[in-house]
């Protein structure tokens, strides 16, 4: 015979209607809008690819510098952070401005090593013990092998400024050469920029001048590419190229264009003994339109029909030898 069923507890009731809210709980149920992009969610690995590859795009010149969050609208006057083994050396060797010397902590200490520490002592520079995560902030990750150089940025003097001073320098008696400066209109390799410094301090230039925008600027490797001149000859800096030149030629300096299509031959140069402006272009663009007109005289250097043209350096590095040259005879 089977068990009886047994019913626990009260008996089920049926479900009802219920109370609705109104309308008030909508809102959890609306969308919260598009799916951010992953470079633009801050957790992403993307986001962080996208801000290193902005810091690399900000990069003043060649190497690993990096700007000292100034800052791109002028990285010129920005720090930079030179990092590898070698590339510090070289640096201190060449007795670059630094500011301060970052070691990782327990470095594996080799022959570079142990000169960059004795060089940093000579020079009573600062040198701190920095944890690799730091180093690698410091560099964007890049390959910096335990070393980091800090280069202070280069202080500008004005342009019209230091002509003016230059000027007034010659006509009281208190330099014996007559002025003489070179400008740059759109060189950015800053080899180029070390090695015309280098020639200007060699044939007693008085400052070289760079524009504000769209120009190299004095970064470590321009530092090194001079062998110490930069330490000897100012570069002054222009906010406009062209008004600057316009001034300069107001004050009494005449200007000349280097350009292998100019219209006067740089031997024997009349003007070379008066107050003079060199200026020089990219070897692949040459004087900008405005520059051009506003030169005295566009001079070109003779040379064989086969070479199409002379790299910026060099063509300054010629001009100043027949400019001293005159002006010695």
């Amino acid at each position: 015979m089977a068990a009886p069923k047994r019913h626990g507890g009260a008996p089920k009731k049926k479900k009802g209607p219920t109370v609705g809210t109104g309308g008030h709980g909508r809102k959890a149920l609306e969308g919260k809008g598009p799916t951010p992009k992953a470079e633009e969610r801050t957790y992403h690995k993307a986001y962080r690819s996208k801000q290193l590859a902005e810091r690399a795009a900000a990069k003043p010149g060649t190497g690993r510098q990096r700007p000292a969050g100034r800052g791109s609208g002028r990285s010129k006057n920005a720090e930079e952070m030179v990092s590898g083994r070698n590339s510090v050396l070289e640096a201190l060797r060449a007795d670059i401005p630094a500011k301060a010397l970052y070691m990782a902590i327990r470095i594996d200490v080799d022959d570079r090593v142990r000169e960059v520490l004795k060089l940093a002592a000579e020079r009573g520079l600062a040198v701190m013990e920095t944890g690799k995560p730091e180093l690698d902030r410091m560099t964007d990750d890049s390959i910096h092998q335990g070393l980091v150089l800090q280069v202070p940025p280069y202080d500008y003097p004005d342009a019209v400024e230091s002509v003016e001073q230059t000027l007034q320098k010659a006509a009281k008696g208190y330099i014996k050469n007559t002025p003489l400066f070179i400008a740059l209109d759109g060189i950015t390799d800053p080899r180029n920029l070390g090695a015309i410094i280098r020639s200007a301090s060699a044939f007693g230039a008085h400052a070289v001048i760079v524009p504000e925008r769209r120009s190299v600027g004095m970064t470590a490797s321009a530092w090194k590419t001079s062998a110490g001149a930069a330490a000897r000859v100012p570069v002054a800096r222009a906010t406009n190229l062209t008004a600057a030149l316009k001034t300069m030629k107001q004050a009494g300096v005449y200007v000349i264009g280097l350009d292998g299509d100019g219209d006067v031959d740089l031997t024997g140069l009349p003007l070379a003994t008066e107050p003079l402006c060199i200026v020089v272009g990219s070897e692949g663009k040459g004087l900008s339109r405005l520059v051009r007109e506003t030169c005295d005289q566009i001079v070109s250097i003779p040379i064989e029909s086969a070479m199409e043209s002379l790299n910026a350096s060099m063509a300054v590095g010629i001009t100043l030898y027949e400019v001293s040259r005159l002006r010695a005879a």
